[in-house]
């Protein structure tokens, strides 16, 4: 076994070599100004803004002196290794007996084989089996760091406990909590095998339709500014000048810096338009505190400030962040973030690692990216003192970390994932983080003895956890995805049979015998970036609406439990409800719900709303960016608002003008539920290339071409029968153009589920614009009658000549000669592990 770092370090002050460095080293000058992208409206003017250090025990004299020896003894190739990070669905453990690397990362939606609902032992082969390969290297020892997105819990692993998300922990209003949250959630990491979390996450969302809202604590700076320090003590410890973080804490990353939740339009990956002062007042948020806390790492934003991406604004990554902030650590980018840079590529980019980016989140491109970064090194492109001082930040991470120490107290201790101290800490979460928005008549809280009907998606985890949730959209969970959870509904029956009452639950809201109260549990469905991303705030759904006025009109008394990312225009909603509560995303521990609203036996509270909105209510669907302290500022429910039923408050009848006309364009969606999502349109082609409106039941030409009927898929009507002639012919989805470059940078698919009539005769190709690929084999291969489902990535359709930029056609379907299939369900998906890149035409 090696020395643990501590010892190595002692061992090295003793020795006549070790040598003094300073205790906070000066940063390397940034990228020249020749090659500088900044602008004026986005250079950054360090007087500006606030002071803040890492603490001094990440830079003590011990540490500085081991990383100095560490590097005189390491080849070019290891230091530009230690730079690069791949992601485990494109790097295997033997490569690293070939490349050098000094990081990996599990994305959201890789994990071990390819298999998101891998056992947690499989994790800790798969953490041990790279640890392994990176021991075997020759040349100096330099042990890896693996970083995965635990963002509400370990939610990557099934078993583990997830959290609510941060929208709710920021209604929460709860330091101490959120510190108990990153204790139990690092060390559920850390007996998987990985060492290094991407959180906390500390952007201050200002329009909530970003698909990301529910990573921010809340509209507000206030909160972030809380919790930061809080959440990085509670993942990572104290560091101490003595030793490294103790077990069962590892390294956190505050993210994503800067402004991510400031973006025009709430555009994912876009431009925060506004001045460095207001930039400092809102978005620096939380980060001073992180980094006085000893935050080890942050990494930097996809987005823009004034049109310069942060990725490649040395005055905001060197100039700032290591000037005033005082930080010490390491920056990482985000995923293939560098590649969005100008003059760059995913392969190659000088300029961000000039900038002040000292790791690349290189998921899929790193080893053409290993190679260049070490050609532009040797070239002198990038100076050998910025590599210098980007590794000389790793490794010392890498010691604060213990990394360099074999033992490994905790990890394979499975009996930690999910476990009954840290259910009842995520049960508690849930209770504080609920908002009582309305209860009129005093129908909560509930009586348990009650006959209580349970209606909507109670009975469903995944809903209620949200993205970021064993997959990166959190779609395809089913409740056996999370052993060791509890559903709402599972808590309501619990809480009313041990009360003595009667507990039904019913989807749809019918009942034989008529309740004394139900609950109707609804909601946003799964979403992460990209998918999350929407035009209005409009709660578009009918049924729970349908089912609410159901009940009412049979004087049903009526709770409202509403399950979102974001504050969502749900008028009509709360004028057909009795009481209604935001529980954003609770995540597995349903009975927190059924805690609050189920009283005694007598119907007393059993326990009192806690939670405030952190994010305003809107007044209507539009969407607009509405904080606290904006002119104008009428908020439906404003910011700070939470009834309790210690103080209620009526509320009254709402309006239900949703000032909006219609729900815009739909970027990812375009054939869903039996109907074409607006602007989206089906044009039908035939063989001589004249074009046709897609109506149903629509004959082929006298040139050929196709046909197309309504039928039933998954749902009635929601499906449309393709029959292509013997001369062939083209149905595609059409509309204005739109850009998805961004989605094609986060590996999106164009998906949708399929079912062959009549086997191809000639080649069937998928078209998006001009990218067409080969499905002719799959097609012929699918067994007559079946329904399956086919994922294509955008980057292969891409590959294959599509300009992404400007698709007019995101789907079409081509067939030289006589083919039947059905298809349904046509949108883009995320990339799951189960995506395909058929050869090209």
């Amino acid at each position: 076994m090696r020395k643990t770092a501590t010892a190595l370090v002692i061992t090295l002050m003793s020795s006549a070599c070790a040598v003094a460095m300073p205790s906070r080293p000066v940063p390397v000058q940034a990228v020249t100004a020749e090659a500088s992208i900044v602008t004026d409206a986005a250079r950054a003017h360090p007087g500006l803004w606030p002071r803040a250090a890492s603490p001094a025990a990440m830079t003590d004299r011990a540490t500085e002196a081991f990383v100095t020896e560490l590097m005189s003894r390491m080849t070019l190739e290891e230091k530009v290794g230690q730079t690069i990070q791949a992601d485990i669905g494109s790097i295997k453990p033997e490569d690293l007996l070939t490349y050098p690397l000094g990081s990996i990362l599990a994305g959201g939606n890789s994990s071990p084989g390819g298999d998101e609902r891998a056992s947690a032992d499989k994790w800790v082969e798969l953490a041990r089996a790279f640890r392994a390969a990176a021991a075997q290297r020759p040349g100096a020892k330099v042990p890896l760091i693996y970083g995965i997105d635990a963002v509400h819990g370990h939610n990557n692993i099934v078993g583990a406990t997830i959290f609510p998300h941060n929208i709710g922990l920021g209604a929460a209003r709860d330091p101490d909590l959120i510190r108990r949250i990153g204790e139990a959630t690092a060390l559920e990491v850390a007996v998987t095998g990985a060492d290094w979390t991407f959180g906390p996450t500390l952007a201050v969302p200002r329009d909530d339709r970003w698909g990301r809202a529910y990573e921010g604590y809340a509209e507000n700076p206030e909160v972030a500014q809380s919790y930061a320090g809080p959440m990085t003590l509670g993942l990572q410890g104290t560091l101490s000048a003595d030793h490294p973080l103790t077990a069962g804490h590892i390294a956190g990353s505050a993210k994503h810096f800067l402004a991510d939740g400031g973006t025009t339009g709430g555009k994912d990956q876009g431009d925060y338009a506004g001045s460095e002062e207001e930039m400092i007042r809102t978005h620096l948020s939380g980060y001073p505190q992180a980094i006085d806390a000893g935050v080890l790492s942050i990494m930097a934003s996809f987005s823009s400030w004034n049109g310069v991406k942060h990725s490649g604004n040395e005055t905001i990554l060197t100039d700032v962040l290591r000037g005033p902030l005082g930080f010490d650590g390491f920056v990482v980018s985000d995923w293939n973030a560098h590649g969005q840079l100008p003059g760059c590529s995913n392969e190659s980019c000088a300029l961000a690692f000039n900038a002040g980016i000292d790791m690349f989140m290189a998921p899929d491109s790193w080893k053409p990216l290993y190679a260049s970064t070490l050609a532009q090194v040797k070239s002198g492109e990038i100076p050998m003192a910025r590599l210098d001082e980007a590794v000389r930040r790793i490794l010392r991470v890498k010691v604060k970390t213990g990394l360099f120490d074999d033992a490994r107290p905790v990890e394979g201790r499975l009996n930690e994932l999910g476990s009954p101290a840290h259910r009842a800490l995520a049960r508690e979460a849930v209770r504080k983080s609920l908002v009582l928005l309305k209860n009129e008549g005093s129908v909560l809280p509930i009586r348990s003895g009650a006959r209580v009907l349970v209606a909507g998606h109670a009975d469903d985890i995944g809903q209620a956890s949200g993205g970021w949730t064993l997959t990166w959209q959190g779609t395809g969970n089913t409740n056996a995805d999370f052993p060791n959870g509890q559903s709402i509904w599972s808590g309501i029956r619990e809480a009313v049979t041990a009360g003595g009452g009667q507990a039904t639950l019913s989807a749809d809201g019918s009942f034989t015998q008529k309740p004394d109260v139900a609950i109707v549990v609804f909601g946003e469905t799964p979403y992460a970036e990209f998918q999350g991303d929407v035009d209005t705030l409009d709660f578009l759904p009918t049924e729970p609406l349908e089912t609410l006025k159901r009940l009412k009109a049979a004087g049903v008394p009526t709770v409202s439990v509403f399950l979102s990312g974001r504050p969502m225009w749900t008028n009509p909603e709360i004028n057909a409800s009795d009481a209604f509560v935001a529980a954003w995303l609770p995540g597995t521990e349903g009975a927190g719900v059924a805690d609050v609203l189920i009283g005694d036996a007598a119907g007393k509270p059993r326990n009192d709303f806690h939670g405030t909105l952190s994010f305003s209510w809107p007044k209507t669907a539009k969407g607009e960016p509405l904080n606290v302290g904006q002119p104008d500022y009428d908020p439906q429910f404003a910011y700070g608002y939470g009834l309790t039923y210690a103080r209620p408050v009526r509320v009254g009848a709402l309006s239900e003008d949703s000032g909006v006309v219609s729900t815009g364009s739909s970027l990812d969606r375009y054939f869903v539920d039996g109907r074409f999502v607006a602007p989206w349109s089906l044009m039908l082609r035939d063989a001589g290339g004249d074009f046709r409106l897609g109506a149903e039941k629509a004959g082929a030409s006298p040139r050929g071409g196709v046909s197309v009927r309504s039928t039933d898929g998954a749902g009635q009507e929601s499906a449309r029968a393709l029959a292509f002639s013997p001369a062939g012919g083209m149905a595609m989805i059409v509309a204005q153009p739109v850009d998805l470059i961004r989605q094609s940078n986060g590996e999106m698919a164009i998906a949708f589920r399929y079912r062959v009539d009549a086997a191809p005769v000639a080649p069937v190709h998928l078209a998006l614009g001009d990218g067409q690929v080969d499905l002719t084999s799959l097609f012929k291969a699918a067994p007559l009658g079946e329904w399956r489902t086919l994922k294509v990535r955008l980057s292969c359709l891409r590959d294959a000549g599509a300009n992404l930029a400007a698709v007019e056609q995101p789907w079409g379907l081509r067939s030289n000669g006589a083919f039947g299939v059905t298809v349904e369900n046509i949108r883009l998906a995320s990339n799951e592990g189960d995506t395909v890149c058929p050869t090209t035409r």
